[in-house]
């Protein structure tokens, strides 16, 4: 699946509504927290499905030596613009990554995994460029707002993507990574309609969640034993 110029702005009108802002910044919280364990200086991490570099831009910031990559030459056109000088941004496939194995320190794959014709493929590439950790967002079939959206979207194979639960995304990750461990979270616990500041309960969708609570998941792997050291700005923040 190619997206092209109207997906782009699309995606972009989406960031700057009220709900898309809201929903963004409760999604960085649950990747900072997710991240947190991870050292940053001299760290480089591949964003695979890059779009138009909005997490891109996030892991820089957070302090990542940060890599683009996106099968659209269109998303990853409009993420080379974003960063400029501050990263790499290529054009490839997900399922047949053109890096050779452990060249990245750590991979993300946000809401990707949704998209790819084969799931499993794509995670263990992730997995195999990788060398010490592996970071996946999806959107979770069963919560609220979910059941909330129309039934047919939660199967489109088009632009709505497949949606995974919880459960199914778990399955995935052990068919992937083995017996890697991993630590998972979730934010947006309500409807769409909800996804904005000044509703009532609005700082409990920015809380980390149990993964069957909110509307977008993720996870993230450890793929070796050596102990993890928190950085002493994580602990600040």
């Amino acid at each position: 699946m190619l997206w092209d110029r109207h997906d782009l702005d699309r995606y972009e009108r989406w960031l700057s509504s009220k709900e898309g802002t809201y929903a963004l910044h409760c999604e960085f919280n649950l990747l900072t927290w997710l991240t947190a364990a991870w050292p940053r200086r001299g760290r480089t991490l591949l964003e695979i499905g890059c779009g138009p570099g909005v997490f891109l831009e996030f892991f820089h910031q957070a302090g990542f030596d940060v890599t683009g990559l996106d099968k659209s030459p269109v998303m990853a056109m409009a993420a080379g613009h974003r960063m400029g000088e501050r990263a790499e941004v290529g054009v490839g496939d997900a399922h047949a990554l053109p890096y050779e194995t452990h060249h990245f320190d750590y991979a993300a794959l946000l809401t990707v995994l949704d998209f790819v014709d084969d799931p499993a493929t794509a995670l263990k590439e992730a997995a195999r460029v990788a060398k010490y950790g592996v970071l996946v967002g999806y959107l979770n079939r069963f919560s609220l707002h979910a059941l909330c959206v129309k039934k047919d979207s939660l199967s489109n194979q088009g632009r709505q993507g497949k949606w995974f639960s919880p459960w199914t995304m778990r399955r995935l990750a052990r068919q992937a990574l083995g017996r890697s461990p991993i630590r998972e979270g979730s934010v947006l616990p309500g409807p769409q309609w909800s996804w904005r500041e000044g509703f009532p309960l609005w700082r409990l969708g920015r809380m980390v969640l149990p993964v069957q609570v909110g509307a977008y998941c993720a996870f993230a792997a450890d793929l070796t034993s050596e102990p993890v050291v928190t950085p002493i700005p994580a602990f600040a923040r």
